[in-house]
């Protein structure tokens, strides 16, 4: 092996490379190298001869990156190419051969050897990261097995819900006339439970759901779905929150179910208004308030559809333990206080 010529050390502190280094390095229980100004190898430490099962001579100046894996060679090449004419560190992961035949990935770090003299080279170690690799695969391979599965979830509930759709309207015109409205009401919150699905589905996390983004999408929807254009729902307030799928799709069933009331305590003229706000103060708990009204003079609305809101409204939010008062009017808005996330959940 060419013998070593004695450098400074890295920064501001100095050291000389020899024997003495040589023995340190031998010590470590991490692999490490150190390369000469040209970038050729000039030293591996025993735990990289180990690891490797070949002798110092072999992995001297190149003779090292015959253990690389093919796939990583011209990446590793260039990535350290190019930080040696910067001279700055660099980081880098890639496969190299052990002593078994095996590839094991390695998390390489290297930093140049800078003195008042000049540039001398690098000094790097390399960690064995295979086991993580390796659970970062079955990690993203489970969440696409996650996602493929809950897209077929919701490709059948939204079929069902369309099946229910259909089922309840056939029945709702072969109903006497003081039932049909009560049938049209049923009908009309079924396709806003499929509305809340879609958005629950398209939501970019759906682990965690940014709250503000969701229920700005869901407004839309729902201002769309049934009188377009005489009904608004708009989304204020300070702040916003990431709330799990439940808490999501429970709020999205109370405001589906606001809407609904306004719409059923009204003529088709009039234009209702559905008003979220949104508090969430950092630190603090999520609160929401929801009010709603009509837009001019309320008409008279359907009396053959039952006044069922604030009894859905309950039951949606003990479901995802919302703490819940108030009856959604102007003068007396539905006060939310959403659950704190469960200690799984936000780890």
């Amino acid at each position: 092996m060419a013998a070593e010529t004695p450098v400074s050390g890295v920064g501001h502190g100095r050291f000389e490379v020899g024997d003495a280094f040589r023995r340190f390095a031998d010590f470590v229980p991490l692999m490490m190298w150190r390369a000469d100004p040209q970038g050729q190898a000039v030293h591996h430490n025993e735990c990289w001869l180990e690891f490797t099962g070949r002798s110092a001579e072999e992995e001297i100046g190149d003779g090292w990156r015959r253990g690389l894996h093919p796939d990583d060679f011209a990446r590793h090449a260039a990535l350290v190419a190019e930080a040696y004419s910067e001279r700055r560190p660099f980081t880098v992961e890639f496969r190299l051969r052990r002593h078994d035949g095996s590839y094991r990935w390695l998390l390489e770090t290297g930093r140049p050897l800078e003195d008042d003299a000049g540039f001398h080279g690098y000094l790097g170690s390399c960690f064995d990261i295979t086991d993580r690799k390796h659970a970062e695969e079955h990690i993203e391979q489970a969440l696409s097995e996650k996602e493929a599965l809950l897209a077929e979830v919701y490709h059948r509930v939204r079929n069902n819900l369309q099946v229910m759709v259909s089922l309840i309207g056939l029945y709702g015109r072969a109903a006497p006339d003081p039932c049909r409205g009560s049938f049209e009401a049923l009908g009309q919150r079924v396709r806003a439970i499929a509305l809340v699905q879609q958005h629950l589905h398209e939501a970019p996390h759906i682990a965690s759901i940014d709250l503000r983004d969701y229920l700005h999408r869901l407004a839309s929807g729902l201002g769309q779905l049934r009188r377009a254009g005489r009904i608004g729902v708009t989304v204020g307030g300070s702040g916003t929150g990431f709330v799990e799928p439940r808490t999501a799709n429970a709020l999205g069933m109370i405001v589906a179910e606001v809407v609904a009331e306004c719409l059923d305590a009204t003529a088709e003229t009039v234009a209702c208004t559905i008003a979220i706000t949104i508090d969430a103060a950092a630190g603090g708990p999520v609160r929401l308030t929801v009010a709603s009204g009509a837009g001019e003079a309320a008409e008279a609305g359907r009396p053959d559809v039952p006044k069922l809101g604030p009894r859905l409204i309950a039951a949606y939010a003990a479901q995802a333990e919302i703490a819940v008062r108030g009856s959604a009017s102007m003068d007396d808005p539905l006060e939310l206080q959403l659950p704190e996330p469960r200690v799984d959940d936000a780890t």
